[in-house]
């Protein structure tokens, strides 16, 4: 088993609203994921669609499937065909993009999903890897970039001191790779990839220290 599986289950794939595991329950989770990560209400929603994504996402439910996971909804959650509706009534501009180039991520399912408000604009570039298993390999909040390697977990802190010294005793022996640390004005953001998903006693103590705490 690839370390791009956690369990026999990721294979078998996720309960879900079809018809795709990875063109619908992969896009779903491509959604959670910025909607996690905004964290706030949401304006306009862009999805820029990639190869395989761009030629069939219409066929496979993608749309309704990444905008069901913005709004946060669950894989098998009846809403989700209804989402890029449920969105608009809500007041979000939903956009979809096709664009005819290569991934800039160098994976054939992949979207580029863009939330934005007023105070806020992220950016994710997730692709779906089969099964309803997706890996995120980039983030950009606000014009901070973070590239990441591999797959989820990913833990994301933001915080006013530096605290990457406690992280690292919280976390060590479990990294994938080692913490990186961006000081932007009055915060710190960190990105730690791990191994294993962490303990709850272990996101307790972060969230000790901090209260913009995200795992994805």
């Amino acid at each position: 088993m690839t370390n791009q599986y956690r369990s026999i289950f990721d294979i078998i794939g996720p309960i879900m609203i079809g018809p795709s595991s990875s063109h619908t329950a992969g896009a779903v989770a491509i959604g959670h994921v910025a909607n996690r990560l905004f964290h706030a209400p949401i304006n306009k929603v862009i999805v820029r669609y990639y190869e395989s994504f761009a030629q069939t996402h219409q066929g496979h439910g993608t749309d309704y499937a990444i905008i069901s996971g913005v709004l946060g909804f669950d894989p098998a959650d009846q809403r989700v065909p209804m989402a890029v509706d449920l969105a608009r009534r809500q007041g979000i501009d939903v956009v979809f993009i096709e664009d005819p180039g290569n991934s800039p991520v160098h994976h054939p399912n992949t979207a580029e999903l863009t939330l934005i408000n007023r105070e806020k604009e992220l950016t994710i570039w997730g692709c779906s890897i089969g099964g309803g298993t997706i890996e995120i390999r980039q983030v950009n909040l606000n014009g901070i970039v973070i590239k990441t390697d591999g797959p989820l977990p990913l833990v994301f802190v933001e915080s006013e001191q530096e605290i990457g010294d406690a992280l690292d005793q919280i976390f060590e022996g479990n990294y994938r790779d080692k913490r990186i640390s961006v000081k932007v004005p009055d915060r710190f953001l960190y990105k730690i990839e791990l191994i294993d998903k962490p303990y709850p006693e272990q996101i307790e103590q972060v969230r000790g220290m901090s209260q913009d705490v995200i795992v994805l």
